[in-house]
């Protein structure tokens, strides 16, 4: 089969198109023909590496996968060749105590396709029968890539985490990202009044658009100053924060007594400066969240069914411009979800 893959960590340019080895099926697994594959900036910081990250070289990438059924092993008797899936990225061993009550994404032995295991940059993938969920038959494949690791990260974040509330106020930070354009749709579907982030004025009227109440410049303004002009100094419920270093400390200061800052991701760096009087003086909580448990995964794609819930795609290219895809994402030139097609040619 063609995949992209890379022999060691680096910029774009390690990123290569090969032929590489079909993936086993087991007994219990499901081979998937992709038809997309959507990018994360996990896939970006996946390729660099970090300390501690131990990858089976070649590795690929890509988490959020649309495809349809190829072939199945001998004990899947629920599903047929040809059958159009969404893939959900979170493989876990489904028999401890945190899978069991539903909180599989908690297990210990908890992985990411494209990050932890390859993933989906290529023709072929194999996952295991409780990774497979029905495409909502509204979408096309590459809107329906969109929506399986952003849509649940986005999910977690506000609903399960952060708990949002009717008629409490959210700042979404780069909201032109496909986790950030996703949690403006979450963020109105409960009720809040979301102030979404971007860096140009296209990727706001965009925000506006998905239901963002107000918007903000953060090249041309201070987003602290007009959160407290937005808002009449009451400040914000909860910050949707996945930008890190560059923003951190700012989105600590948007946040009243008691409020509630969220985050699943360090784009701009991961270390970052709190001042812990402010933390327990303010009744502050912050929250870490990665990905969500699979249960999610079936309402979020109900909600999408029922056009509640709408996957932002930015642009398509074949698989063979993986590198091209990673710079759109490292120069923010998307709003939305770069997806790649591995059928393109």
């Amino acid at each position: 089969m063609k995949a992209v893959v890379f022999h060691q960590h680096g910029d774009e340019q390690v990123l290569q198109l090969t032929e590489f080895p079909e993936p086993p099926v087991g007994a219990r697994d499901v081979l998937v023909r992709v038809k997309a594959v959507a990018l994360n900036h996990l896939d970006l910081w996946t390729r660099q590496g970090w300390p501690g990250l131990k990858l089976e070289l070649p590795h690929i990438l890509g988490s959020d996968i649309s495809g349809v059924v190829e072939r199945v092993g001998p004990e899947v008797t629920d599903l047929s060749p040809g059958t159009e899936i969404v893939v959900n990225p979170g493989v876990s061993c489904g028999a401890c105590a945190r899978c069991l009550s539903g909180e599989d994404n908690l297990c210990r032995s908890y992985r990411i396709l494209g990050e932890h295991m390859r993933g989906g940059y290529a023709e072929f993938i194999s996952v295991p029968r409780q990774n497979i969920l029905p495409k909502p038959t509204r979408l096309t494949f590459a809107e329906a890539a969109c929506l399986p690791l952003t849509y649940l990260t986005a999910w977690t974040m506000l609903v399960r985490r952060a708990e949002v509330k009717p008629g409490e106020t959210v700042l979404v930070h780069a909201a032109g990202s496909g986790v950030g354009s996703a949690a403006v749709q979450i963020c109105k579907l409960l009720g809040a009044t979301v102030i979404a982030t971007a860096s140009t004025e296209a990727k706001l009227k965009r925000a506006r658009e998905l239901g963002a109440d107000h918007t903000i410049n953060y090249v041309e303004k201070d987003f602290l100053d007009e959160v407290k002009r937005i808002t009449q100094r009451r400040m914000v419920d909860v910050v949707f924060e996945h930008v890190g270093a560059s923003t951190f400390e700012k989105s600590v200061a948007c946040l009243p007594y008691g409020g509630r800052l969220v985050t699943c991701g360090a784009t701009t760096g991961y270390e970052v400066k709190l001042d812990l009087r402010v933390l327990f003086y303010k009744r502050i909580s912050l929250l870490g969240s990665t990905m969500g448990s699979k249960g999610d995964l079936f309402r979020i794609l109900q909600l999408v069914e029922e056009g509640r819930l709408k996957p932002v795609l930015d642009r398509t290219l074949p698989l063979a411009d993986a590198a091209l895809a990673h710079r759109l994402l490292k120069d923010r030139a998307q709003f939305g979800n770069v997806v790649l097609l591995p059928e393109s040619r």
